[in-house]
């Protein structure tokens, strides 16, 4: 992935894609006209900006994911917490936290996870 930024309109055009993929750029095309009101034009330029971006691939006129949005999703907030928290992910929930009580199922979950992810 080249980028891991999308502006608004490209985050709205994004899910639409993950929801309906595979799905024919025609087909597209007037999805993005009726919950989007674009163009043709304006599909096409942002079908073809994530293409680049290394999102999505527009191939026999079927567009279909390269990242799915799982995957997109970790990967930019790997980035976020490398950017703005050094990598410190306890940092990170500090601050995310901000003072606020954490239930207890919040705090099993929170347990669970990372002992599922430690380092042996």
């Amino acid at each position: 992935m080249k980028e891991d930024k999308l502006s608004q309109s490209e985050g709205r055009f994004a899910e639409l894609v993950w929801q309906h993929e595979p799905i024919p750029s025609g087909e597209l095309v007037k999805l993005c006209e009726k919950e989007l009101n674009w163009k043709k034009s304006t599909t096409y330029t942002v079908l073809k900006n994530l293409c680049e971006k290394g999102i999505f691939q527009n191939q026999q006129a079927v567009v279909t994911a390269l990242i799915k949005k799982d995957a997109f999703y970790a990967e930019q907030s790997r980035r976020f917490v490398e950017n703005a928290f050094g990598g410190s992910l306890p940092r990170f929930l500090t601050a995310f936290i901000g003072g606020k009580k954490l239930s207890d199922d919040q705090v099993d979950e929170l347990k669970r996870l990372i002992d599922e992810h430690k380092e042996e």
